[in-house]
């Protein structure tokens, strides 16, 4: 977040710097600290925009769970994502 910001504006900030989509924040579904960081994981509808990684990332994509749990994540992310009921079918 930068200084000032509200959860909901570095939100859509970082949705659009990171993946090229405008979303619609929606409700909270967790939070959680990793190391330095903390962590607001919020619902989100795509309003416009088009899917692209940003300049810190290889690719973007929508995966389904299958997809997902293939993939190489951070330790305990596929974990909390499961415990607040947020995966894909």
């Amino acid at each position: 977040m930068e200084l000032g910001e509200t959860d909901h504006q570095a939100l859509v900030r970082e949705m659009h710097e990171e993946t090229g989509l405008a979303v619609e924040p929606g409700a909270l579904v967790g939070r959680v600290t990793r190391g330095n960081y903390a962590i607001a994981d919020y619902r989100c509808t795509v309003v416009g925009g088009t899917l692209r990684a940003g300049d810190d990332a290889l690719a973007a994509r929508w995966c389904d769970a299958a997809e997902l749990r293939a993939l190489p994540l951070v330790d305990e992310l596929l974990d909390t994502l499961e415990q607040w009921g947020v995966l894909p079918e």
